[in-house]
């Protein structure tokens, strides 16, 4: 059960990074949340580093591989991220705000570390960003007003993605931390599949709502 748990969760985030490249490059934007993508190529980067100076496994080895997907979306936000904010914002502002978010996820992964050790840094960090990613994913679709970015395909295998290791972490090893974030994750993943759907078959309008004045 382990090994399923682990290989579905490896295969549906996979699904998510070569679909967000897909997307990303088709609607000329970027599919992950800028603050989760930095959290989870800062992430990569740490743990691969790590994994490869301590003895190669597999999660290393796919650690690595969602690494070098993770830079292909990196460049999809620097490329075409500037024409998601407002145009006052020059490319000064923009890479500066990109390298402040850069360092940032370096520092929070590192301090993770520090305040862990290896083992539970690891899980902790990637659950909280995880959940930081599942609200931005609902915070893009309303700042875009639309799934421009986005698709059904990434929220499904984000959610698969991530209710399998909560249930091989929070449920089968008896984490109540895992489980209350992997939890909140799925009521996040849930309502953001739901909006997406609902778009998709023109229930909802995310313009805004005119108010009669007078």
């Amino acid at each position: 059960m382990s090994l399923f748990l682990t290989l579905l969760s490896g295969i549906a985030w996979s699904v998510v990074y070569v679909e967000s490249i897909r997307v990303g490059f088709r609607d000329r934007s970027y599919a992950i949340p800028a603050a989760a993508l930095a959290l989870n190529i800062a992430w990569e980067i740490l743990y691969t580093g790590y994994g490869f100076s301590h003895g190669t496994d597999v999660q290393t080895v796919v650690n690595f591989i969602w690494g070098l997907a993770d830079l292909v979306i990196v460049y999809t936000f620097l490329r075409f991220g500037r024409s998601e904010l407002p145009a006052f914002i020059g490319r000064g502002l923009f890479a500066g705000w990109a390298t402040l978010l850069l360092v940032m996820a370096a520092l929070v992964q590192w301090f993770f570390v520090v305040q862990f050790d290896w083992h539970d840094a690891a899980r902790y960090a990637a659950f909280l960003q995880n959940l930081l990613m599942s609200g931005l994913f609902i915070a893009m679709l309303v700042a875009r007003r639309g799934p421009r970015g986005q698709s059904l395909v990434i929220a499904f295998a984000k959610w698969i993605g991530t209710l399998a290791p909560t249930i091989l972490f929070g449920v089968m090893e008896g984490s109540p931390l895992v489980l209350v974030l992997g939890t909140l994750c799925t009521v996040f993943d849930l309502t953001y599949i739901a909006l997406l759907w609902r778009w998709r078959a023109g229930v909802p309008s995310l313009e805004p709502r005119k108010v009669a004045v007078g």
